[in-house]
């Protein structure tokens, strides 16, 4: 499986970090070892004094697709979960000065978390007005709603098959809202869609 993920998918994170809003969607991919294991506290890398949290709503692909119209896309899952995008903003800052790639800031071990829990499609009324929210010791940092995604699930679906090849399994981070921030040892952060609660973790 792969973990593919859509950069500056909401304007007003794109604004906070002083980035320009794009055109077209920002795509990165972290490798299956950038998974967090079940169960397991984040720990801070030493390469970083600044590592910082981003929730995302995800889809897991459920079929194997290639070009896939964005009124087909549906058909490629059947599940929405969340997750958590670590990121070494240091690192990437610094890499991005030197236009490098960001895989060392965005794709190491543990960058990715991905709830253990995963909500039928079902479950909601529109998918384009999905809540869910971040706490850090329980306060909310970052709220989103899938209505001020700058591309839809759909066309993100759509827009990257025609580069890679979706196969079952893979899941795809659909953007983080405004409200990114720093973690540090001792931190719990909760992440929930509406009131449902599907990460709950550690930072050390």
């Amino acid at each position: 499986m792969k973990i593919i993920c859509i950069g500056r998918n909401y304007a007003d994170h794109a604004a906070e970090l002083k980035n320009e809003k794009p055109t077209e969607s920002v795509v990165f991919m972290k490798p299956d070892s950038a998974l967090l294991p079940k169960k397991q506290p984040f720990v801070i890398p030493e390469f970083s004094k600044d590592v910082h949290h981003e929730v995302e709503l995800l889809v897991r692909i459920n079929r194997l697709g290639k070009h896939i119209q964005s009124k087909f896309a549906h058909k490629y899952y059947d599940q929405i979960g969340l997750g958590l995008d670590f990121t070494a903003r240091d690192l990437q800052n610094s890499l991005k000065e030197k236009g490098l790639p960001w895989e060392k800031a965005k794709s190491f071990d543990g960058a990715a978390v991905v709830s253990n829990q995963w909500l039928s499609v079902s479950d909601f009324e529109n998918l384009n007005d999905i809540n869910f929210t971040l706490e850090k010791n329980n306060e909310i940092v970052q709220e989103g709603n899938s209505s001020q995604m700058l591309w839809k699930i759909d066309e993100i679906i759509s827009y990257v098959s025609q580069y890679f090849t979706l196969k079952i399994g893979d899941i795809i981070f659909t953007g983080t809202p405004k409200g990114v921030g720093q973690v540090k040892p001792g931190d719990k952060l909760i992440a929930r869609i509406e009131d449902k609660e599907l990460i709950n973790l550690n930072i050390k």
